[in-house]
């Protein structure tokens, strides 16, 4: 008798907890979803500097883009292509912040090529502007990259001026100044620019290297000047800038042409004032937009291109079309940010 009493009253309990489970379910779930949705992705980025604007329009684009995602993002810049172990620190500072994805600007191709794992333990890392080169080991935490190949880069401006200066229509000579010898996209962009050279009457009679600071740029433009030997100066963004302004003081400006094989503020300014001759834009503003886009893509395990590559686009006064100009160059306003934070 008291058995049966027992499984009548269990009997009972099961009954109405099934049934309050049956109407409270709903409740449950949203709210374990609720507490599921609320978890805003962290993304933690690294440029190799913020020297001159290009890193800036890559930032403008990383921000407007984390702020559409609704993520927090942190950025932080290693101050030059020397910086190797601040850049190591940053790493540690990215995975000790939270990050659930970083990005890598990084300031050496191979500097991470045996141990980026020391520093960043799993976190998936994006490889942003510069190329990363992994060994086996490594090659699972890169989950994407977003860049063009710099030899392109350097292979349009070596274009341009071997269509002003075919062979046989009188030797012309050009200084280098690209930036630091072996860092950044330095090295390709020299190859692509020397192979878009041959079979023309264009020479390079004179390189000097630095990094890609101002003072040190414009000392190299002063150098390029007071040698008299070149009719154009090929450089980087900073370099141009410099140069610019220099040439200017010289009055030379109708004896040296400059040539930029990227693009910032000042080389669009002085392509709209025919200062500047030519510039190859790989889109930075877009760049920085597609890698956040990956990222996002990657953590909340949606499809997504692990390889995006934008198409460059050769400008000179007279091809200065405005869209390629909005996916490549921030607000002439903009100044770095370097955190957002997700809206509740």
């Amino acid at each position: 008798m008291l058995i049966n009493t027992f499984f009548l009253y269990a009997h009972s309990f099961v009954k109405r907890l099934t049934l309050c489970a049956f109407i409270l379910g709903p409740v449950f779930t949203t709210i374990a979803v609720a507490e599921e949705s609320s978890h805003k992705e962290r993304i933690c980025a690294i440029y190799p500097h913020l020297k001159d604007s290009y890193w800036l329009s890559v930032n403008y684009g990383m921000v407007t883009e984390a702020k559409k995602h609704n993520v927090s993002l942190r950025v932080l810049e290693s101050g030059g292509y020397p910086n190797k172990a601040r850049q190591e620190k940053q790493l540690a500072t990215c995975v000790e912040w939270g990050a659930d994805a970083i990005i890598l600007g990084t300031v050496d191709p191979d500097a991470y090529q045996h141990n980026l794992d020391h520093w960043v333990g799993e976190t998936p890392v994006f490889a942003l502007v510069n190329q990363l080169n992994l060994d086996e080991k490594q090659a699972h935490l890169l989950k994407g990259t977003v860049g063009v190949d710099w030899y392109w880069m350097g292979f349009e401006a070596g274009k341009y001026l071997a269509n002003k200066h075919p062979k046989g229509s009188g030797e012309t000579n050009v200084a280098l100044l690209l930036g630091p010898r072996t860092r950044g996209g330095t090295k390709p962009v020299a190859a692509g620019l020397y192979a878009a050279l041959k079979g023309s009457d264009v020479h390079i009679v004179e390189s000097y290297w630095a990094d890609n600071d101002k003072e040190l740029q414009r000392n190299l433009v002063q150098r390029v000047i007071d040698s008299g030997n070149a009719q154009y100066i090929v450089g980087s963004a900073v370099a141009i800038e410099a140069a610019i302004s220099e040439v200017r003081h010289a009055n030379k400006s109708n004896q040296l042409g400059l040539v930029s094989v990227y693009l910032s503020h000042g080389v669009y300014r002085g392509l709209l004032r025919k200062k500047v001759l030519f510039a190859a834009t790989d889109k930075m503003v877009l760049q920085g937009r597609l890698v956040v886009t990956q990222a996002m893509h990657y953590l909340r395990s949606q499809p997504y291109d692990k390889k995006a590559v934008p198409k460059i686009s050769p400008l000179t006064p007279n091809t200065l079309h405005t869209d390629t100009i909005e996916e490549s160059l921030s607000p002439s306003a903009y100044r770095p940010t370097f955190s957002v934070n997700p809206v509740d």
